[in-house]
């Protein structure tokens, strides 16, 4: 949840609240005697990317070759075999 801000104190610190709504990303509650009245909440910025092509960028860690074979002998499926009996 994020931050409640008294009518009062949003009328004298609007400029104040609205930056560290920006930086923070949390909504602002405004209430009036305690009771909620209004929410503020920070706009959500479109993204830049104009195709999907890219968009993973970053995202995908490799851990190690994945062509190779795993073992020298058979796969366990290769014998009818279920996990790992031998």
């Amino acid at each position: 949840m994020g931050k409640m801000v008294g009518i009062a104190e949003l009328k004298a610190n609007c400029t104040r609240l609205l930056r560290e709504m920006e930086r923070d990303g949390q909504s602002i509650t405004v209430t009036k005697r305690g009771r909620p009245v209004a929410e503020l909440t920070p706009v959500v910025q479109p993204s830049r990317a104009k195709t999907l092509f890219g968009l993973m960028k970053g995202t995908v860690t490799i851990l190690g070759d994945i062509e190779g074979p795993v073992s020298d002998g058979p796969w366990n499926a290769e014998l009818g075999l279920l996990g790992d009996e031998d």
